[in-house]
């Protein structure tokens, strides 16, 4: 290995990246490159377990007790488009996908409620005579049963549901209000499809300052193709960091 590969390496186990972008750059990499930059990282630890422990110093025993209390969040279960027009087989806007994830999504579900974690519905709503109709076909009308949540993850009473007339879970509806009530700091985002509503509203999200959470497992594209691509462009996201600090100072004022 030369000088310069070396270096190279050396800047990839080192560098400073959210673990979850690290990972996601990581698997980009050539499979031999990557697998030398894991043994560099564990080496690295290793090196610096050896290292006799210090006491830190007052300054960043602060530093270290702020960031962890940063971190006690309040999450809320965000459950997208789960509708029939989506998971019926043969309807004009079909998810097929979406119908494999429903079991582990309504375990999901059921362990959010055991927990109390707040668990919000996002839905598609449409008017009759709303002209984006017109490019997608007629889905999630007003008042119809295919707008309604299919039935294995029904809403219970008292569940926020929301709805929107695009993409975005966060266009043109209250969402952002509703966690704001819930005082909500992150979000796990499931339901389909991956690649338009999950991604923008991910987006949204965490330029809004959220936290996003997407598992694998409870989430479905129209395509494996488009799912992987967009989970892989998610997972170098990460919340804007202005927003999160304004948010999480908001919820800490909170009464």
């Amino acid at each position: 290995m030369t000088d310069e590969e070396l270096a190279d390496l050396l800047e990839l186990a080192l560098a400073r990246r959210p673990d979850r972008v690290a990972a996601a750059a990581l698997d980009l990499l050539p499979p031999s490159t990557r697998a030398e930059v894991v043994r560099l990282r564990q080496e690295l630890a290793a090196l610096a377990l050896s290292e006799s422990p210090s006491a830190p110093s007052a300054a960043l025993r602060a530093r270290l007790l702020a960031t962890l209390r940063a971190r006690k969040t309040k999450k809320a279960l965000v459950v997208v488009d789960m509708i029939n027009d989506h998971l019926t087989p043969g309807s004009v806007l079909e998810v097929p996908r979406a119908r494999d994830i429903v079991p582990a999504l309504a375990a999901r579900i059921a362990e959010a409620r055991a927990q109390g974690v707040p668990i919000v519905y996002v839905l598609d709503r449409h008017h009759p005579n709303d002209s984006d109709l017109e490019d997608w076909g007629e889905h999630a009308v007003e008042g119809t049963k295919g707008a309604e949540v299919w039935a294995p993850l029904a809403p219970r009473a008292g569940d926020p549901l929301v709805t929107k007339p695009s993409y975005s879970s966060f266009y043109r509806s209250n969402l952002e209000e509703v966690l704001d009530d819930l005082g909500v700091d992150t979000i796990e985002l499931t339901g389909c499809s991956t690649e338009t509503q999950l991604l923008t509203t991910a987006t949204d999200a965490m330029q809004l300052g959220f936290a996003v959470d997407v598992p694998a497992a409870l989430q479905a594209g129209t395509t494996v193709e488009a799912e992987t691509a967009a989970m892989r462009t998610m997972q170098f996201l990460v919340p804007y960091k202005p927003s999160r600090q304004a948010r999480l100072a908001r919820l800490a004022a909170r009464p």
